[in-house]
């Protein structure tokens, strides 16, 4: 009894380095551990009540998406969350909800990472052609030296510029979610980064095809303007079908080869989050390969090598999009339901003039390269 009762203690009393900050609740909650129990039963039921709440606010919110589709299930997730979380007090004080809510904001994030990858064709690069990768890498540049510099200027925390950065750079919702995965920042960051790319996927969607129309671009020069420009996959489809001639297919091509941009950032935040741990651990500098490169990250690279030699079925691919959707979906209900509201409050209109910048650095980016390479 006595042997049994120190193994118990020992766990109890080292606390956790995912614990949360009491402040403002913005740091993801502390994840249960392996070791611990809950009243019901084993550890794993105690992941259920709270995942519970996320799933069916995912539910909610991929029903709004269905019916507005620019504004998506995965923003409609994120802001439920958020007054979910503020209506209802128990989803915070009660501990019987942090261990789901924990685990939908890391481990079904994750998953929905390795779940979009199916989508996803490595022999889509070669098809794009030459001449559209210089504009893609271009605007890339773009997105991410844009947001450290203008961040630096606006006093814009590293986290939030680097989440903006990449969902204006890559793929919106899907790089914000990867990114999160590795560099777990808090979550007013998330709902900031994602209210901001929202924001200006919506300009995009009302002011590009009039814009397109006006400077004589063809279907074939905004199809590359969209799919490099524009943020969420939503956006780019219903922005380049508005604007018609032919335009829609190819931006989607150029959009999902650009979301391939997800395996070198997420791999160099990787390893600068796992460098800045080691340090602060008083630990060598030598980083393990496995938290340079996430389990999730080769997940989604076997996935989408799957797809590109055809071991994945076409008839699968549109429940598996749907089912990466609606996993994002749940991760960020998750987020939002662990989100104060005086987070956001406390950030101000800065990191909005920051999308904003970026926004329009990466949209003129993209007609100047497409001038230089002839493809405008």
């Amino acid at each position: 009894m006595t042997v049994k009762s120190q193994g118990r203690s020992r766990y109890a009393a080292r606390p956790s380095r995912h614990s949360t900050r009491k402040d403002d609740g913005s740091r993801y909650a502390a994840r249960p551990s392996r070791h611990s129990t809950s009243e019901g039963g084993g550890s794993r039921s105690a992941y259920l009540p709270g995942l519970a709440v996320a799933v069916v606010i995912a539910c909610v919110a991929t029903l709004l998406g269905h019916f507005a589709p620019v504004i998506g299930g995965p923003v409609f997730g994120i802001v439920i969350g958020i007054i979910a979380g503020s209506a209802i007090p128990a989803l915070h004080g009660d501990r019987r909800f942090a261990p789901g809510v924990a685990f939908a904001g890391t481990g079904v994030l994750q998953l929905s990472i390795v779940v979009l990858g199916t989508g996803l064709s490595l022999s889509q690069v070669v098809h794009v052609g030459g001449d559209s990768l210089p504009v893609m890498l271009g605007t890339f540049a773009v997105a991410i030296g844009g947001a450290f510099v203008f961040g630096r200027l606006l006093g814009i925390n590293g986290e939030l510029a680097t989440l903006i950065g990449v969902g204006t750079g890559i793929c919106g919702a899907s790089a914000i979610a990867a990114t999160t995965a590795v560099i777990r920042p808090k979550q007013s960051n998330v709902a900031y980064a994602i209210g901001t790319i929202f924001t200006f996927n919506i300009l995009a969607v009302l002011l590009f095809p009039p814009i397109g129309h006006l400077i004589g671009m063809t279907g074939h020069s905004f199809g590359l303007w969209s799919g490099t420009a524009v943020n969420d996959t939503s956006s780019v489809v219903a922005a380049a079908y508005s604007f018609g001639d032919g335009a829609g297919p190819y931006a989607i091509v150029v959009k999902l080869t650009r979301s391939l941009m997800i395996i070198p950032i997420v791999v160099v935040l990787a390893f600068v989050t796992a460098r800045r741990e080691a340090a602060n651990n008083g630990e060598r500098a030598k980083i393990p390969w496995r938290k340079v490169v996430p389990a999730f990250l080769i997940g989604f690279l076997v996935a989408a090598a799957l797809n590109s030699i055809g071991a994945i079925p076409t008839a699968w691919h549109d429940g598996l999009t749907f089912a990466g959707t609606f996993l994002i979906t749940v991760a960020l209900a998750a987020i939002g339901v662990g989100l104060r509201p005086a987070a956001l409050r406390a950030a101000g209109a800065r990191p909005l003039a920051l999308g904003a910048m970026l926004w329009v650095c990466v949209s003129l980016a993209s007609l100047g390269l497409q001038a230089v390479t002839g493809t405008l």
